[in-house]
C-alpha cells in the first residue's frame, strides 16, 4: 500500500487532500483509501506475501509443495489492512502456530508504520479482542521462537503500545536477556532499542550489550546497526569505548550510502547524549545531512536542529538550507501533526511575515492539536516571543483540557511556557501548581525534582509547602552542581516572596541553604575527574554560585589541573571567561597545553581557547606566541568558519590588539557580510543582537587601529538606532562626580556629560584644558543638562561630529568611571574591553582618565575635599 506520509498533500477549503500516484488525481482521505484497497487484490497481495516470508523456515514452508501448503499463512499474505489480519486470526485461533502469531503481529505494525501519524489506529488494534488472542498465544509460545523472531516480536508489540509492564513484554525481555550473547548483530541492535524504549538504559542487559559491542566492534560494517547501538548504550560507554566508537563511525561514514541520513543523525545524537562535541565527526555528519536537506521532512529537520541546538552547533549552511526546505513545506503542512513539526523547526528562524502566516495556521488548527502538539506549539510560541493573545488563549485552552495527560517533565515545560508567554489565568495556574506539587512529592528522580522545583518557584505563592521543602532536602545529596545551583535560585525566589522575609529569613530556608552549601562543597572536594566537573559547571551562574562555591571551584580546578588536556582546554577557557575570574595558574596551564597541542585542537575551538586571555587582559610570559600560533591555526580554515563565529573570533583578537590582515580582509567583504546577514536571520534574537553589536565594535576597532586596511565605517545608522533605544540616564555616582568636576574645573559648564564621540563611544565626562591647564568653558548650546531623575538631554553636537575646535595647544580630557564590570571578579585587574576603549579614545585625541569604582568608593575618599583632590591629581597628572 502506498504511504500517505510520502504522498503530496494540499489543503482545499479547509480539507486535506492527497495525491494518488497511481491514478494521478487528488483525493480525500477516504477516496485515497478506497483506491488503495482496489489495488490491494493484485500487486499488493504479492507484496504482503513476500513481506511475511522473510525467514528461511517460512520460505521453505510456503514453497514445499501443495501437500505442505500453509493456508493460514497464505490468508495472512493477501491481507491489505489490519482488520483483515485480525479477521484471519479470529477465524483460525485453534490453528495458529508461533510462525502465524509472529507474522500477524509483524503485519499489524507494518500496516501502521506506513501511515502518517494522524491516520494510525494503534489504540484500535490494542483494544481489539483478536489482538489480545495474539498476545496470549505469543506469551505461550515464547520458547518456540527463534532469536530473530523473539526480538522482532518484542519490537513490534512495543510499537503497538503494549505497556512495558505487561506480562508479554516482560517475558520477552527475560527470554531475550537469557539468549543475549548468541544474537546476531541486527537483532542485538533492535533489542537495545527495545530496552531504551522501556527506559532500561542502565539495566544489566544493556550493560552486557555494551560489553558485546566493545568485543565485536571491529566486525560491524553496517552503519545502521552501529549507530543504533551507539545511541542505545550511550549512557554506559567509557571514554575508551567512546573513542573506539567515534573512530569506527567516522570510517563507516566514508563507506555508507550518503542518502541514508538517519545514520549520521544517530551519530550526532550519540555525541549529544554523551555530551561530547567532537567536531571532526560532527562536521562530517553535518556535511552528509546538508546534502540530504532537500529530501528531509519537517520532523527530521526539527530533530536535527534540536540536536544541534543542544550541542550549541549553529552551522550556517545547514540552517539556511533547512529554512529554505521548510519554506517549501509550508503549503503541504496542513494537518496538526506535520504543521506542529514545521512550526517548531521554522518558527524560530522565520521572518515576521512567515511568522504571522504560521501563527494564523496555528490558530486554525489549535482545537485539533493533541496534548503533545499543544506543548510543542506553546514552547515555540514562547521561543519566538509571540504576542498573539488569541492564539495563546486557544493553546492554553487545549492544555487545560489535557492536564491529565501530561507527565511531570511535560507539566513543568508547559507551565514554564505559559508563564513566559505572560498568560493570565489564576484558575489554570492554581491547577498547574497543585499538579506540580503532587508530582514533586511523588517523584524519586533528582532531575524531575529539580525541574519541578524550578518551575514552582516561578509561580506566585505566599507560602511554600513543608512537603516540598522536605522532598527537596531529600534529593540534594544526589544532585550535581548545576542542579544544586537551580535549587539555590529557587530558594532565593521563595525567600523574597515570603511575607515574613521583611523581618528575617525563615528558618526553613536557612536550613535548606545550609544543606545546599554543604552538598556543593562536598561534591567539589570529592571530585576527581576534571571533565565531569567542567560538564557540571557549564551552565553555572548566579549569586549563590559566585558567593558560596566559586572560590572552592577554583581550588578544585587547580587540584585537577594536571588533567587539563587539548580536549578540555576550550571548555576550561570558556568557564574562566564566563566567571570573569582571573586564576593565573589555570591560565598558564591553558596557554602551555594550547601551544603544545594547537594542531590537535579543532580550528573552531581556537576562539574559546584564546578568549579568556583577551577578555581578562592576561598576559602570560609567551602571550604573543600563543596568539600567533592561534591565528596561524585559524587562517587556513577561514572559509570553513561559520560567519558569526568568525566575527566573534576577530572581535576577541581586536580586544587583544591583534588584527590579522587575512581575517580583516575576509570579514569586511561584501560576500561575507551578505552571508552573515542571511545567517543572522536564522539565529535567536539575543544571539543576533550580540553578533551585530560585535560586528559594529570590530568595524570601529579596525577603522581606528588599522586605517591602512581602508575598511569603511558603515555602522553610523546602526549606532544612531542604538542611541535612540538607550535610556540616556547616568548613575548617582556619575552625578556626584559631575558635581565634583565642576568644583575642580571652575564651573559646572566646564564638563560635558555623556558625550558621544566620533565612532559612538559614550564618554562619561569631557573637559578641555588649554595650554596652561585651565579648563575651557562650553557654550550653553553644547552643554548637556541632567534632570532630577538622572536623564540626560542631548545637545546639538552630542554625536561628536560638530565638536567645536579646541584652542591651539589645548587638550581634550575624557573622564570615565569604571564600575565592577570593567574588572576581574577576584581582583583589581582591568579587563580587555576597558583597555581597548582607552586605546581608542587616545587615538581620537583624548587624554583618558579612568576612575575605578574601588578607588572612588574607598575609605580614603570619604570627604568632599578628598574626592576633589583625587580628581585633580587624576586629571592634571601626566599632562604635557
Amino acid at each position: 500500500m502506498a504511504s500517505l506520509d510520502k504522498a503530496r498533500t494540499r489543503c482545499m477549503s479547509g480539507e486535506v487532500q492527497y495525491y494518488h500516484k497511481e491514478t494521478y488525481t487528488w483525493n480525500t482521505e477516504e477516496e485515497w483509501r478506497e483506491k488503495e484497497r482496489q489495488r490491494a487484490g493484485s500487486s499488493m497481495s504479492m507484496f504482503r506475501l513476500r513481506a511475511v516470508t522473510g525467514s528461511r523456515y517460512l520460505r521453505r514452508f510456503l514453497h514445499g509443495g501443495a501437500a505442505n501448503r500453509d493456508h493460514v499463512l497464505e490468508q495472512l499474505g493477501v491481507c491489505s489492512g489490519e482488520d483483515q489480519v485480525l479477521e484471519v486470526v479470529g477465524k483460525n485461533k485453534a490453528k495458529l502456530t508461533v510462525n502465524h502469531v509472529s507474522c500477524a503481529v509483524g503485519m499489524l505494525w507494518h500496516f501502521q508504520k506506513e501511515k502518517p501519524q494522524m491516520l494510525r489506529t494503534v489504540e484500535f488494534i490494542k483494544s481489539h479482542p483478536e489482538f489480545l488472542t495474539l498476545r496470549v498465544l505469543a506469551e505461550n509460545k515464547i520458547e518456540l521462537m527463534d532469536d530473530v523472531m523473539l526480538v522482532d516480536m518484542l519490537y513490534n508489540v512495543l510499537r503497538l503500545n503494549v505497556e512495558p509492564y505487561d506480562s508479554l513484554a516482560q517475558q520477552l525481555v527475560s527470554e531475550a536477556w537469557r539468549r543475549l550473547y548468541r544474537f546476531p548483530m541486527p537483532s542485538l541492535s533492535k533489542f537495545a532499542v527495545c530496552l531504551s524504549d522501556q527506559h532500561l538504559q542502565h539495566s544489566p542487559p544493556m550493560g552486557q550489550i555494551t560489553d558485546i559491542l566493545d568485543q565485536k566492534l571491529a566486525s560491524i560494517d553496517d552503519a545502521r546497526i552501529l549507530t543504533t547501538l551507539m545511541v542505545s548504550v550511550s549512557s554506559l560507554v567509557s571514554p575508551h569505548l567512546r573513542d573506539k566508537l567515534i573512530n569506527k563511525a567516522d570510517h563507516l561514514l566514508d563507506t555508507m550510502d550518503p542518502s541514508h541520513y538517519n545514520n549520521p543523525r544517530r551519530m550526532v545524537q550519540f555525541l549529544r547524549n554523551i555530551k561530547y562535541s567532537y567536531r571532526p565527526l560532527l562536521e562530517k555528519c553535518n556535511h552528509i545531512l546538508l546534502r540530504n536537506v532537500p529530501h528531509l521532512n519537517a520532523e527530521n529537520i526539527s530533530i536535527i536542529m534540536g540536536l544541534y541546538q543542544s550541542m550549541q552547533f549553529n552551522n550556517c549552511d545547514f540552517r539556511l538550507a533547512a529554512k529554505q526546505r521548510l519554506m517549501e513545506l509550508v503549503d503541504s503542512s496542513a494537518d496538526p501533526f506535520s504543521f506542529t513539526k514545521l512550526f517548531v523547526a521554522l518558527g524560530p528562524m522565520a521572518g515576521e511575515d512567515t511568522k504571522e502566516r504560521l501563527e494564523s495556521t496555528a490558530l486554525l488548527l489549535a482545537e485539533d492539536l493533541n496534548a503533545q502538539q499543544a506543548l510543542a506549539v506553546a514552547e515555540t510560541l514562547e521561543e519566538i516571543q509571540c504576542r498573539n493573545l488569541n492564539l495563546i488563549q486557544k493553546i492554553a485552552s487545549v492544555v487545560h483540557k489535557n492536564l491529565h495527560v501530561y507527565k511531570p517533565m511535560e507539566m513543568a515545560r508547559i507551565t514554564q511556557a505559559l508563564i513566559l508567554l505572560h498568560y493570565q489565568s489564576p484558575e489554570l495556574f492554581t491547577k498547574l501548581r497543585n499538579i506540580l506539587v503532587q508530582f514533586l512529592l511523588d517523584s524519586v528522580y533528582p532531575y524531575e525534582v529539580t525541574m519541578l522545583t524550578r518551575v514552582l518557584s516561578m509561580l506566585p505563592s505566599p507560602r511554600l509547602d513543608e512537603g516540598v521543602i522536605s522532598r527537596v532536602e531529600a534529593v540534594l545529596p544526589q544532585c550535581n552542581l548545576n542542579d544544586l545551583n537551580t535549587f539555590a535560585m529557587a530558594v532565593a525566589k521563595w525567600v523574597r516572596n515570603d511575607p515574613s522575609y521583611r523581618h528575617s529569613t525563615p528558618s526553613k530556608y536557612v536550613r535548606l541553604l545550609q544543606t545546599l552549601n554543604r552538598c556543593g562543597h562536598e561534591r567539589l572536594r570529592k571530585a576527581d575527574r576534571l571533565d565531569l566537573v567542567l560538564e557540571e559547571l557549564k551552565y553555572m551562574s548566579g549569586e549563590w554560585f559566585e558567593e558560596m562555591l566559586l572560590e572552592e571551584t577554583m581550588v578544585t580546578l587547580q587540584r585537577l589541573e594536571d588533567q587539563i588536556s587539548w580536549t578540555n582546554v576550550p571548555e576550561m577557557a570558556l568557564f574562566l571567561t564566563r566567571t570573569n575570574h582571573l586564576c593565573t595558574p589555570l591560565m598558564d596551564r591553558i596557554a602551555s597545553v594550547a601551544m603544545e597541542n594547537i594542531n590537535k585542537i579543532h580550528y573552531s575551538a581556537t576562539y574559546a581557547t584564546l578568549l579568556p586571555f583577551a577578555v581578562l587582559n592576561y598576559d602570560p610570559p609567551r602571550v604573543d606566541e600563543l596568539f600567533e600560533i592561534g591565528i596561524q591555526r585559524v587562517i587556513p580554515h577561514i572559509s570553513s568558519f561559520d560567519p558569526h563565529l568568525l566575527v566573534l573570533l576577530a572581535y576577541a583578537l581586536a580586544v587583544a590588539d591583534c588584527f590579522p590582515e587575512d581575517l580583516v580582509r575576509e570579514i569586511f567583504n561584501v560576500n561575507f557580510l551578505a552571508k552573515l546577514d542571511s545567517q543572522l536571520e536564522t539565529l535567536p534574537d539575543a544571539l543576533n543582537k550580540r553578533i551585530r553589536l560585535r560586528l559594529m565594535e570590530l568595524n570601529r576597532a579596525v577603522c581606528l587601529e588599522c586605517p591602512e586596511s581602508q575598511v569603511p565605517w558603515f555602522h553610523e545608522r546602526y549606532c544612531l538606532q542604538l542611541q535612540k533605544k538607550g535610556n540616556g540616564s547616568i548613575s548617582p555616582v556619575q552625578q556626584q562626580i559631575h558635581k565634583m568636576l565642576g568644583e575642580v574645573l571652575g564651573g559646572i559648564n566646564c564638563a560635558r556629560v555623556a558625550l558621544l564621540t566620533t565612532y559612538f563611544y559614550t564618554v562619561d565626562f569631557e573637559c578641555v584644558l588649554d595650554r596652561h591647564h585651565q579648563a575651557v568653558a562650553y557654550s550653553e548650546q553644547s552643554q548637556l543638562q541632567i534632570s532630577e531623575d538622572g536623564k540626560v538631554r542631548w545637545g546639538s553636537d552630542s554625536v561628536g561630529k560638530d565638536r567645536s575646535e579646541v584652542p591651539p595647544g589645548a587638550q581634550r580630557v575624557a573622564v570615565d568611571f569604571l564600575d565592577s564590570k570593567s574588572f576581574c571578579k577576584n581582583s583589581r585587574h582591568m579587563k580587555g574591553e576597558a583597555m581597548m576603549r582607552k586605546r581608542h579614545l587616545e587615538i581620537l585625541g583624548y587624554h583618558v582618565v579612568q576612575i575605578p569604582h574601588f578607588e572612588w568608593n574607598s575609605m580614603e575618599l570619604s570627604t568632599q575635599d578628598a574626592w576633589k583632590e583625587y580628581l585633580r591629581k587624576k586629571i592634571f597628572t601626566g599632562l604635557s
